[in-house]
């Protein structure tokens, strides 16, 4: 599948990462920031292998169905991590998760 097929993808990608990037930081600013130390760490693991993902596609890379495949674990456990609390910028990551995560399988598939 060429670059170009993964367009949309592409973009939500880019999405996801001003979603995981603006929950890892107001998560750092949470009064009982040691409670979210798993939801920061699983922020900045997606916020820092999606743009890789995101590259490798643009290039074509033949690897892109194993680079999804660990995005979407990555992703699954960063969102299954955020629906734990009940702040809006965990639960509005978590749904950006998991909905990555569905279209990463897809692209395994």
């Amino acid at each position: 599948m060429s670059h170009e097929n993964y367009s949309t993808v592409i973009q939500t990608l880019n999405d996801c990462i001003t979603a995981y990037n603006h929950c890892y930081d107001a998560c750092l600013k949470e009064e009982h920031v040691n409670m979210m130390v798993g939801c920061i760490r699983l922020d900045r693991e997606c916020a820092d292998i999606f743009p890789f993902l995101a590259q490798a596609m643009g290039r074509g890379t033949p690897f892109i169905s194993e680079l999804a495949e660990v995005c979407a674990k990555i992703c699954e456990s960063c969102g299954n991590e955020c629906k734990k609390y009940d702040h809006e910028h965990c639960q509005k990551c978590a749904v950006a998760c998991l909905g990555y995560a569905e279209e990463c399988r897809k692209i395994v598939a």
